[in-house]
């Protein structure tokens, strides 16, 4: 019997209509993943 372990391929990126940056990642067995990360509101960088 073999042990199947999840790895994270990254799927790509997107942007939410709030404006945070959102991670896609997949493994090769079909489980998916996202992360958020919330974009500090302060001036572009340059």
């Amino acid at each position: 019997m073999t042990e199947h372990v999840h790895v994270r391929l990254n799927h790509g990126l997107e942007v939410s209509e709030e404006g945070d940056l959102i991670e896609l990642s997949r493994c090769r067995c079909g489980a998916t993943w996202s992360r958020s990360y919330r974009v500090d509101e302060g001036e572009p960088e340059r």
